[in-house]
């Protein structure tokens, strides 16, 4: 009887907690730029001086430089990835105004010092002094001097640096320039040997913050050239996506008709567990906050393909042994030994298979990859370990003893 309350009690709650946060679920996914529109772009990487090479270090540092300004946009959650030696490509979904997108992508935003030595004009700011990337990351912050009136303040990585060009410029005038537009030009009272110094001018605190955000943008590490680019519009993404649902929803109709009409009520919990099996998936998605796409969704169904194998053999197993004349309990812990260190083996090449591509991958592979790690990791808990728990309740419950309920007749039963 325990048995029994049990079984009833566990389908009964987890039922009802999918039903109800089902739909609250499914709002919060994420949708990636094939499935919701957005704006592609394919960037080639070169060094900005002569002479100069590209590094690992500096495509990186020129990748997270573009998805710090793709947040700025206001987008979410950019992708940016880079390939091979030179290029980094760009995703970002629900983009309306591609030519701002391009316009704030590439724009230099670099801050340089600049001085007036070996120009032929003295008012001439002619000699950099100082690179954006001599400034700390997030290094500028709007304050206000004692008559309420913004300043921005900026750190340098390099003290000494800064000051030897501070003590060289004394008395002189240090351009401080955002891309060839100049901002302030304060004269040289001192040396400044910590490492800070102040843009001063008759900002408004509007004007300030613009250029605090824009210097934390930082200079880019290398020029980009734009190679390539694809705009999917929203209703193109809403079409594919809901074109899959519904080929999912069909698919995943005929597999629980074909699971039940094969095994009978076996069929039935394995049915359920596919079915916990797409919940779990979906909270994960939402709880690690992924971004869905075309390739996850590939992968998604793949892993589906895969879950229902794992029932198919393992119920498959049962039937073989009830055929060769076992008890049924004794069929059900054979089955599920055996099934299981199959299960177990081909789960496992799949993992290492999508573990590689992972690693090796960029883009719409990782994601694939990711997705379908994670459908194995959740198929074996559900279709493996919670069918097996919920067979083996019945089972010992005594409401599973006959063979016609493992879709097995009376003839095709082997005396042991």
């Amino acid at each position: 009887m325990k048995r029994i309350i049990t079984f009833i009690v566990t389908i009964l709650v987890l039922a009802g907690v999918m039903a109800v946060s089902s739909p609250g679920l499914l709002d919060k996914v994420r949708l990636g730029l094939d499935l919701k529109g957005g704006f592609e772009i394919l960037y080639e990487a070169e060094p900005i001086a002569a002479g100069q090479k590209i590094t690992t270090e500096s495509l990186n540092q020129t990748a997270k430089s573009l998805e710090k300004r793709a947040n700025v946009l206001g987008t979410s959650e950019p992708e940016v990835t880079t390939e091979g030696t030179n290029r980094i490509r760009l995703k970002i979904a629900g983009v309306t105004d591609e030519a701002e997108v391009r316009k704030k992508m590439k724009e230099p935003a670099n801050l340089t010092f600049r001085s007036a030595d070996g120009c032929k004009d003295a008012t001439d700011f002619c000699k950099i002094e100082l690179l954006g990337s001599d400034f700390k990351e997030n290094g500028a912050e709007v304050r206000y001097n004692t008559l309420n009136q913004p300043e921005i303040s900026i750190t340098v990585k390099d003290k000494a640096k800064f000051a030897e060009v501070t003590k060289r410029l004394i008395g002189r005038e240090l351009g401080i320039y955002l891309d060839e537009t100049q901002l302030s030009a304060p004269t040289v009272n001192s040396e400044l040997t910590d490492g800070n110094a102040s843009i001063t001018g008759n900002y408004t605190a509007l004007e300030a913050n613009t250029i605090r955000d824009t210097i934390n943008l930082g200079a880019l590490p290398l020029k980009l050239t734009e190679k390539y680019s694809q705009s999917v519009g929203a209703t193109l993404g809403k079409q594919s996506l809901d074109k899959t649902i519904q080929a999912g929803l069909m698919a995943s109709v005929l597999i629980l008709i074909f699971m039940i009409g094969m095994y009978r009520l076996p069929g039935i919990l394995a049915s359920f567990a596919l079915i916990l099996h797409t919940w779990l998936l979906i909270l994960v998605f939402v709880a690690a906050d992924f971004t869905l796409t075309l390739p996850g969704i590939a992968a998604f169904i793949l892993g589906i393909g895969m879950a229902v194998d794992a029932n198919i053999i393992t119920n498959e197993r049962i039937r073989e042994e009830i055929r060769n004349g076992r008890s049924i309990m004794s069929a059900v812990k054979l089955g599920n030994k055996s099934s299981f260190r199959t299960i177990l083996d081909s789960n496992i090449t799949t993992i290492i298979v999508a573990g590689v591509m992972f690693a090796y991958g960029t883009g719409a592979v990782k994601g694939f990859a990711l997705v379908l790690i994670v459908e194995i990791v959740l198929s074996i808990v559900t279709n493996v370990y919670f069918s097996h728990f919920l067979l083996t309740l019945l089972v010992k419950a005594g409401l599973l003893k006959k063979p016609k309920q493992f879709g097995v007749k009376e003839s095709e039963i082997h005396a042991l």
